[in-house]
Order: C-alpha cells, then structure tokens, then sequence
C-alpha cells in the first residue's frame, strides 16, 4: 500500500524520475482526484492520478507559504 502524501497548492516537489526537459522540480497547480502539476523547468502541465502521484513522490522541495489544507476554511 502507498502512503497518501499531504500536500497543497504551491507546493514545489521531487518526482522519482527527472521530465525530458533535465528537472524533476514540479509545482502543484490543482488537488483532486488527480494532481495537477507545473514543470519548474518548461512550464509543461499535466495531470496525475492521486495513486501515481504517491509512487512517484520523492521530496518537497519547498512547502507552499499557505499550510491552510487545500484552502478550506470556517467562513
């Protein structure tokens, strides 16, 4: 079993292996059911299903400013 990694939007982290464009640094645009992700390197979006997401997850590399969970908040 995979553990389920905390995350947030903004989030910069470390995949297992690097995108073709030489970084494995990529920024997390959007929670779900899948992961939206940003390469830091090129810009290039795509999109993860959370399972894939947990396997290939490495590191943070830095932890968005925001540590509120996914923005919910008591309003």
């Amino acid at each position: 079993m995979v553990e389920i990694i905390k995350i947030n939007v903004g989030d910069v982290v470390m995949l297992k292996k690097p995108h073709p464009c030489g970084t494995n640094e990529w920024e997390v645009t959007k929670l779900g059911m899948d992961i939206g992700l940003a390469c830091c390197g090129c810009g290039r979006k795509v999109r993860l299903v959370r399972y894939d997401f947990d396997r290939r997850f490495r590191s943070f590399i830095k932890r968005a400013e925001n540590e509120d969970s996914a923005g919910l908040s008591d309003d």
